[in-house]
């Protein structure tokens, strides 16, 4: 058999024979040699069948495999090629079958993607018509929506109209009852269609029902729903039917509502939520503005006032910046005109130095023992007092001499008018009236020098008026234009003359002040009085007081419950210049505080809350500023070791406590200084007790006692509850207590020297140093140093002292001696020992 492939008509001899075809088959075969390594070849018949396609409806038919036939003679010599095997057909079918299968493939793939194109078109097609279906049943509704809301305002309409017809034919007839009934009653002989005509109709009752949403809309009532039966039921106003159907526009319409832009006032910090109410907007809006800048804010969270700014600005706000020191505005030096000024007494304070007679002097002008009262005949508060000369008044502030209450004389100075320098005439100037001098040249007023205690066998007034020339107060005798009056307290001598001399100055200076406005002025002193609560001596400085105004004093405010003179009765008003106590504060304000008269409540707790909030924050820095931080406090301990006494003070009154903290924070140095736990005005109670036993810290009571409980719990804790009248006693006991705190003073006394002769090396013993005492004594006990070139090697103590084989007290100078030292042993011949006594000496403030 001899098989023959021909490019042209790819047709199969076998045997020699040509099989002649007309058209070319469906499989067409042909032979492909493949060659493998080593030169080994072999041909393969490959079978190629043609493509038929098909709708996809149809069925593919199988592919038909064709085997090689077999050799049906042996093979001729003259044909090589060998015969393929059963394997060879197997690989071309192989070959032909993937080819079929991704050809069918492609064609699925090819005909999905026109089904799914189809049905796309036809899914688009039917979402745009039930869209514009959708369009057009929107608009219908629309349409219906108008037309529905024109007939109910046309109906609306003819209802009030018909109403108001109604109304007006009733009021036409009301007039003629009797004709009426006479018309009535000879009617009957007209038809009946025309009576029935002449009368209304009465419509059938129907049962009640319950009221829908379109009877809610049919406005005020009618005679239908009056005859209906469902007068009971309460209908929707006109202004509420207005408002639903403009909501119901807006929403038709998508209309954004008009914005409003307002003048925000922002203070230096508000809240976020407070920001959404002053701008009218959604606290939601806010936070969400935030969001997109990068912040998760809560409606409580606080901002700043420029942030704040920014956010008002966004939302198209104005806005006006204001601090919080604003809600003062207004409350002091208010303008006044010129014609409602009027004349006023003028306010004088006494001056001077301690026991110059200054109280004295006062209490011979008000005829009135005052000095009995203070303790050890020091004036220890501000006392404020008004006197009446020749018609006229005038209001004397007396302030303490003594040293420690230089910071109320002060506060005394500025709310006056006229100083009187009360100067002994026995001691002529002292410190504290060089004090008072510049007290008063600081605040600006004039003086007046009342040379006081004329009457003494040693008195000498020119004394006291060539001192004055040296501070500068150039009185009248002198060339100068101070005033001075020589007078006597106790006798009473020449007080008319002062008192003169006080209006004289007065009438100098034109002191007028505005009666007819709000009160203002400056607190004398405070107090905490048992029964009366805060009690308050304010000087009136304009404007006038009156029982029931609200006030705002420092920190405090309150409402003014009384108004009390000096001499104990309630006044109805105080004018300017006018010294009274007031009832009624919420606490105790700082003597020199100002105060004055706001409109409401609401202003005045307003205006204290911000001084509390302010005051809190000077006292945290401060604190901070002196604590400093932790390594600070620790090198300072270390370096100084600092030693604290904690005290808590409770006085009468305000004043009296600044004064002890005064004194108090003198006495402190380096090492020890007291620290005032607490201090404030009134009794000292259970609470101060605890208060002490936390901190550990003695109470001192000035003026002031301690009641039961408070002693019980004092006594239980083993507190030591001190009382005082006099603060000379006050300051020596705590200087006292204080300087026990102090560390001893370390005192090194030099007692001599000894040079090392020989060193000893003794069993049991160690090495031991025999030595000659050059200067001085060596003591046992007593510490010594080796020194060796002059370089201390060693300092410690002696083991032994020994002259011979006996222990011995001291050595003197020119004897010789063995010496040990505990627990050293390097000692060399030639070697100094130093002895020396240490002594721990108490120190003292």
């Amino acid at each position: 058999m001899s098989d023959t492939k021909s490019s042209d008509d790819k047709t199969l001899s076998v045997g020699g024979k040509k099989t002649l075809t007309l058209k070319r088959p469906s499989v067409e075969q042909g032979m492909v040699r493949q060659s493998f390594s080593h030169g080994r070849s072999k041909s393969v018949v490959v079978e190629t069948k043609k493509r038929k396609f098909s709708r996809p409806d149809e069925k593919s038919e199988a592919a038909t495999v064709f085997k090689p036939r077999p050799a049906a003679a042996p093979r001729a010599p003259e044909a090589p090629a060998p015969e393929p095997k059963q394997s060879q057909g197997g690989a071309g079918v192989v070959l032909n079958e993937l080819s079929n299968e991704e050809m069918e493939a492609r064609r699925r793939a090819l005909e999905d993607a026109k089904v799914r194109e189809v049905e796309d078109r036809k899914k688009a097609a039917e979402d745009a018509k039930r869209r514009a279906e959708e369009d057009e049943r929107r608009a219908r509704e629309r349409e219906e929506s108008a037309r529905r809301q024109a007939e109910e305002e046309a109906r609306l309409q003819a209802e009030a109209e018909a109403r108001r017809r109604s109304e007006e034919e009733a009021r036409r007839r009301a007039p003629e009852p009797e004709a009426a009934a006479s018309e009535d009653e000879g009617s009957d002989s007209r038809p009946a269609a025309k009576r029935a005509a002449a009368r209304p109709e009465m419509p059938a009752p129907r049962p009640a029902r319950p009221k829908s949403d379109d009877d809610r809309r049919r406005g005020k009532l009618t005679l239908s729903s009056a005859l209906s039966g469902d007068e009971g039921s309460r209908g929707r106003s006109l202004s509420a039917m207005r408002r639903r159907q403009e909501k119901f526009k807006r929403a038709q319409h998508q209309e954004p509502r008009e914005k409003i832009a307002r003048e925000v006032v922002l203070p230096e910090t508000i809240t976020i939520q407070e920001l959404a109410n002053r701008m009218a907007e959604r606290a939601v809006e806010i936070v969400k503005f935030f969001m997109k800048q990068g912040q998760m804010m809560k409606p409580g969270d606080v901002i700043d006032a420029d942030t704040a700014e920014l956010v008002a600005s966004e939302f198209g706000h104005s806005v006006k910046r204001v601090s919080e020191s604003d809600v003062e505005q207004g409350l002091f030096d208010i303008e006044d005109k010129p014609e409602d000024m009027k004349s006023r007494p003028p306010v004088v304070t006494i001056m001077g130095h301690v026991d110059h007679g200054k109280t004295s002097l006062l209490d011979a002008i008000r005829h009135a023992n005052v000095v009995s009262g203070e303790a050890g005949g020091i004036t220890q508060h501000i006392g404020a007092y008004q006197v009446e000369q020749n018609g006229q008044k005038i209001t004397f502030i007396d302030t303490p001499g003594h040293a420690a209450f230089t910071a109320m004389r002060a506060r005394g100075a500025q709310s006056t008018d006229i100083a009187i320098l009360v100067v002994a005439a026995d001691d002529a100037v002292m410190p504290q009236t060089i004090e008072s001098i510049n007290h008063a040249k600081a605040a600006g007023v004039p003086i007046i020098v009342a040379i006081n205690k004329i009457d003494k066998p040693e008195a000498n007034p020119q004394k006291v008026r060539t001192d004055l020339l040296q501070h500068e107060v150039f009185v009248e005798s002198m060339g100068g234009d101070v005033q001075e009056v020589e007078v006597s307290a106790t006798k009473g001598t020449n007080l008319d003359g002062l008192l003169e001399a006080i209006l004289l100055q007065a009438e100098v200076l034109e002191l007028k002040a505005n009666p007819d406005r709000t009160a203002e002025g400056v607190v004398i002193e405070a107090k905490l009085d048992k029964g009366r609560g805060s009690v308050a001596t304010v000087l009136v400085q304009a404007g006038t007081l009156h029982p029931g105004d609200i006030i705002v004093a420092g920190n405090e405010w309150g409402r003014v419950r009384a108004l009390v003179d000096d001499k104990g009765s309630q006044l109805k008003e105080a004018g300017p210049s006018m010294p009274v106590e007031i009832l009624g504060l919420q606490g105790t304000p700082l003597a020199g505080d100002r105060f004055a008269v706001v409109e409401n409540e609401a202003k005045a707790r307003e205006i204290a809350e911000y001084r509390q909030r302010l005051a809190r924050e000077k006292s945290v820095a401060r604190q901070a500023g002196q604590r400093g931080s932790l390594e600070q406090m620790m090198a300072q301990a270390k370096a100084n070791e600092l030693a604290e006494f904690p005290l808590v003070i409770k006085g009468d009154v305000q004043g009296s406590i600044e004064a002890i903290v005064a004194a108090l924070d003198k006495l402190g140095t380096d090492e020890v200084q007291a620290r005032i736990v607490h201090s404030g005005a009134g009794a000292i109670t259970e609470s101060d007790v605890s208060l002490a036993e936390t901190s550990e810290a003695a109470i001192i009571g000035f003026n002031v006692r301690a009641n039961r409980q408070a002693r019980d719990a004092a006594e239980q804790a083993g507190i030591e509850i001190r009382y005082y009248n006099i603060i000379y006693d006050l300051v020596d006991d705590i200087k006292a207590a204080m300087s026990g705190l102090l560390s001893p003073e370390r005192r090194e006394t030099f007692l001599g020297n000894a040079e090392i002769l020989e060193v000893f090396n003794i069993t049991k013993v160690g090495k031991v140093a025999g030595c000659r005492v050059t200067e001085g004594k060596v003591e046992r006990g007593a510490g010594v140093r080796l020194i060796r070139d002059n370089v201390v090697i060693h300092e410690g103590t002696l083991k032994t002292l020994k002259r011979f084989k006996d222990e011995v007290a001291e050595v003197p100078a020119g004897q010789e001696c063995g010496m040990a030292f505990a627990n050293y042993e390097d000692i060399r011949q030639g070697d100094v020992i130093e002895a020396y006594r240490v002594e721990m000496v108490s120190r003292s403030l």
